[in-house]
């Protein structure tokens, strides 16, 4: 896997192979800060933040095929500490902007803020858990390594979580 051979020559000190590892994570990151953040520019902060902590703690991280997930919980720290010093306000399609700077495909764009809008009807942990799954394509065992949960509380609360939201597009919730 690409990805292993990237961590091995950071393990030995090649900085061009956390720059390629930045490459490739930069924008799904970014995305998911978006998602968190109040503005885009303190999005791009928290994904820029994300990146300086996992080269940071880089020694403090055991390679077994997690990076991804272990990038998702430094990102998802990041933003909550974010939100702690700046008062956070809620996503409204205000920011749709951003979207477009990250994913210049509009139908993506549309599919983004489409599942944004649903999700609203969730609890925050229940639209944290359907945002990584269907947004961000993490597994079961990586959203439960992002969000500290067990396997089976994370499935839990995901079909939960569908069943609210197949519920809200029968009755033609989403507005």
């Amino acid at each position: 896997m690409h990805e292993d051979k990237l961590i091995k020559r950071i393990e030995q000190g090649d900085a061009s192979a956390a720059n390629e590892l930045l490459q490739t994570y930069y924008q799904e990151i970014l995305r998911y800060c978006i998602w968190h953040a109040p503005d885009y520019s303190l999005a791009e902060d928290a994904a820029q933040e994300t990146f300086l902590k996992a080269l940071r703690y880089f020694d403090h991280y055991d390679h077994r095929g997690k990076f991804k997930a272990f990038l998702y919980r430094i990102a998802a720290n990041t933003c909550i500490d974010m939100a702690r010093k700046k008062s956070s306000t809620e996503f409204s399609l205000d920011n749709a902007e951003a979207f477009v700077l990250v994913d210049k495909e509009i139908e993506g764009v549309e599919s983004d803020l489409t599942l944004h809008q649903l999700v609203k009807c969730l609890s925050q942990e229940a639209q944290e858990i359907v945002l990584l799954r269907f947004e961000h394509d993490l597994t079961i065992r990586e959203i439960g390594l992002v969000m500290e949960l067990p396997l089976r509380t994370v499935q839990s609360k995901l079909r939960s979580a569908l069943k609210i939201l197949k519920k809200e597009l029968q009755e033609g919730g989403l507005k």
